[in-house]
């Protein structure tokens, strides 16, 4: 089923994802040793190091992991559903409906729950809007559809200026940490975990599926499969995945546009291939982009969503050039 290039990129890539949670677990703050953090996950480290690794550190880097991951499969999905590379999670408008829903609960002083609530609930009501939107009264087009996410996140873009602009100035802080990614509550991964896990699976058996959808819907019928009802799958697993996202950590870009582009450029385009590698990339980077967040200028916290964009933009054109240049050898 796998190759030999396969096997060693997926291998490779749990290589680094193990040494992401490895580097994050141990550096920080309060800097402890490999060893002492290996122990921890152990149970066998002495009391400081171990609250420090199994309360804080450790669920912090499943939540960066688990959202990483989430994040890079559904701009797997989007690509394919859009049939664009330019596609990303956030191009359905999810992103501005959660981040007017989020600023708004916490321009009124409302506490935690209630601004995760409002994002999750902003983020499906302006996808399921721009969807509605672009069906009209008859069937929708990637065309459409995509033209009808860029002008509500334009809209939505606006009326968070707004926000921003009329909140208390003690507020503007968090609220644009949570605009630019933030993870510093971000301790319980279980839910994003479970997500991922189901959407890598499921994604994974109908691999076959998306291979033929990205070569045109006609292709896709001629071969039997249900377009339609297939569309409104990856729509919809699409949304819970970016809408889950964003009310764990906020808005954090770019890994879902370029990661699976990183991915194709090694793999391929096959979807059994290009789901698991992107979910295990998608995951390490924001990991290691979160590790240096709050280490590089400790005790202070950078925002993360800077920091993806950072690593994985110079990381992207090398690999584009090498690749490039290979080719025309």
């Amino acid at each position: 089923m796998f190759t030999g290039r396969t096997v060693s990129l997926l291998a490779v890539l749990l290589l680094i994802v193990a040494a992401a949670f490895l580097l994050a677990i141990s550096m920080g703050s309060a800097d402890i040793r490999f060893s002492e953090a290996l122990l921890a996950l152990r149970g066998d480290a002495p009391d400081q190091a171990q609250s420090l690794v199994t309360e804080l550190r450790l669920p912090r880097a499943l939540t960066a992991f688990a959202v990483g991951g989430l994040l890079a499969v559904a701009g797997v999905l989007m690509q394919v559903l859009l049939r664009n590379p330019l596609a990303e999670p956030y191009i359905l408008g999810s992103s501005g409906g959660a981040a007017v829903a989020a600023l708004l609960a916490m321009s009124l002083g409302m506490g935690s729950f209630v601004v995760d609530a409002s994002a999750f609930g902003g983020a499906m009501a302006a996808t399921l809007l721009v969807f509605a939107i672009a069906q009209g009264s008859g069937s929708w087009t990637p065309t459409r559809l995509l033209l009808t996410g860029v002008v509500l996140a334009a809209g939505f873009s606006a009326a968070t200026t707004l926000l921003l602009a009329l909140s208390p100035d003690q507020n503007l802080r968090g609220m644009l940490f949570w605009l630019m990614g933030d993870l510093s509550f971000a301790f319980d991964p279980e839910r994003c975990l479970i997500l991922l896990a189901v959407l890598v699976a499921a994604g994974t058996l109908g691999a076959r599926h998306l291979n033929v959808l990205s070569r045109g819907e006609l292709q896709a019928a001629i071969v039997g499969l249900p377009v339609r009802s297939f569309r409104y799958f990856i729509f919809i697993a699409a949304a819970l995945a970016t809408a889950l996202s964003v009310t764990t950590v906020g808005v954090i870009g770019f890994i879902g546009l370029v990661v699976p582009h990183l991915v194709r450029l090694v793999a391929g385009s096959d979807h059994r291939v290009v789901l698991p590698a992107s979910a295990l990339a998608g995951g390490a980077l924001l990991v290691i982009a979160d590790t240096l967040a709050r280490t590089i200028m400790a005790p202070r916290q950078l925002p993360v969503g800077a920091l993806t964009a950072a690593i994985g933009v110079p990381l992207f054109l090398i690999l584009m050039n090498r690749i490039r240049a290979e080719r025309y050898r």
